[in-house]
């Protein structure tokens, strides 16, 4: 069965804030081992939660650590009220057929 590396990241928004943090939430250059990537929020739009899956645990921390993510984060950071975040390993769960 194959592992995921995924990094999540929830964030909550000032009010108002999401069409802002949109802008410059988005990676520039696109991080190396990193596969795919979604984006959930609240109706409210308060708060945001970002899922990640990378090639590596390694290749996640040294994007986590670059100057590239120090800009984004920065830019970002206006708009954000709190962050939490956490890398996981896992695996898809079969879901059964009705």
């Amino acid at each position: 069965m194959e592992e995921y590396y995924v990094w999540v990241t929830t964030r909550r928004l000032r009010p108002g804030a999401l069409e802002e943090f949109e802008g410059a939430w988005r990676p520039e250059p696109y991080p190396r081992g990193l596969h795919r990537s979604y984006a959930y929020w609240s109706q409210d739009g308060q708060e945001i939660t970002g899922v990640s899956f990378w090639e590596s645990q390694e290749d996640c921390d040294a994007w986590r650590s670059s100057e590239p993510e120090a800009q984004r984060r920065a830019a970002m950071a206006p708009y954000v009220v709190e962050e939490r975040e956490g890398f996981y390993r896992g695996r898809q769960l079969a879901v059964p057929q009705r």
